[in-house]
Formats: C-alpha cells, structure tokens, sequence
C-alpha cells in the first residue's frame, strides 16, 4: 500500500484536528482578524481560479490521476496552486484566530507542507506517466510550491480558461467551510 495514496485520500479531512485547536485556543483581537483575513482570502482566491479552470475533478478522494495537464491560469505560474492555496488559507486562520500563535499555525504549516509534499510525489509520477515529455518540460519549468514571477507560456496540448460556474460547483464546500470558519472566529472575538 502507497501512504501517499492514503494521505491523499485523507487530505480533506486532515486539517479538523487543527481546525478544533485553533477553535479551543483561539485568542483573536480586531488586527489579528483583519490580518489574517487578508492572508486566507489571497489564499482562497488563488485556489477559486485553479478550480475555475480545473472544476470538480479536483474533488476526488479514489486514485491519483488527471484528464489533462492543465498549465493555464495559476498553473502557469506553481504547479500546485491549490494546495499552496490551501496553506495560505490555513495560515490566515491560524494569524485570524491568534491561537498558541506562533506554535499551532508554524505546526500547522509544517504539517500540511510535509502532507502536500507526499500528495505532490504521488500525483507527480501519474502525470509523468500519463503526460510523458509535456510534463517534464513543464517541471523544469514551473516550481512545485514557490510561485515564479511570470507566467510558463511552453508548449501544451490542452487550454481551458475560468470558469465561474464551474469554479463555484467545485468550491462550494471550500466557502461553506471558510464562512463558518470565520464566523466562528468573529464569534469567539465577540464573547471573549
């Protein structure tokens, strides 16, 4: 059995523990919530146009794998623009709710770098496998995690722009999530 596998399989329900942390040990003041906000909506609007172009099959929990080798949008800029999304996300959350801060959120962000590093590894050799040269051109080209500063503007076989409707069918979970998320750190500022 491939953990990697597992893990991906998981990676959806992997941040509740720090999600329930944050919650119990929150301490948010009026700059900590601004801050943070600011920090989990750039996170969230990075992921919202990755699944504009992408759409729900970014959603499954079976197997690695992929259609296309999508290289519009945020993909021509880091190969993994949801998941680097998603810790920017958590990140704020952490800043938001200033819980055990600095600990939880550097603990958290370790965490979900190791996590999407393992998912990386995995959905990287399916998409060797399945894309071939394309792909290993688009690697050296675009980094994993770490933005480059201009778009890759390679060769590839397949273009797809944004979608709204398409990238609200996909995130509809992600928003429900982050408002209630956020609520409940406004709440906790409130009765504290």
């Amino acid at each position: 059995m491939d953990v990697r596998q597992k893990i991906f399989e998981m990676r959806g329900y992997t941040p509740v523990p720090f999600v329930v942390l944050m919650l119990l040990f929150a301490q948010p003041t009026l700059e900590s919530i601004v801050a943070g906000l600011v920090i989990a909506v750039a996170g969230e609007a990075l992921r919202f146009w990755g699944v504009a172009i992408v759409g729900t099959e970014t959603r499954t929990t079976g197997p690695v794998g992929a259609t296309h080798l999508i290289t519009d949008g945020p993909f021509g800029y880091v190969r993994n623009p949801l998941y680097v999304g998603n810790m920017t996300i958590y990140f704020g959350f952490g800043i938001m709710s200033n819980a055990l801060m600095p600990w939880l959120a550097v603990g958290a962000l370790a965490y979900f770098v190791f996590q999407y590093h393992m998912i990386v590894s995995r959905e990287e050799e399916h998409l060797a496998s399945a894309f071939g040269d394309e792909f290993v051109r688009y690697c050296r080209n675009v980094p994993r995690f770490i933005p480059r500063l201009t778009r890759y503007a390679g060769e590839h076989s397949f273009h797809r722009g944004p979608d709204l409707k398409r990238g609200l069918e996909s995130e509809r979970r992600t928003l429900q999530a982050f408002g209630i998320i956020f609520a409940l750190i406004v709440l906790r500022a409130i009765i504290s």
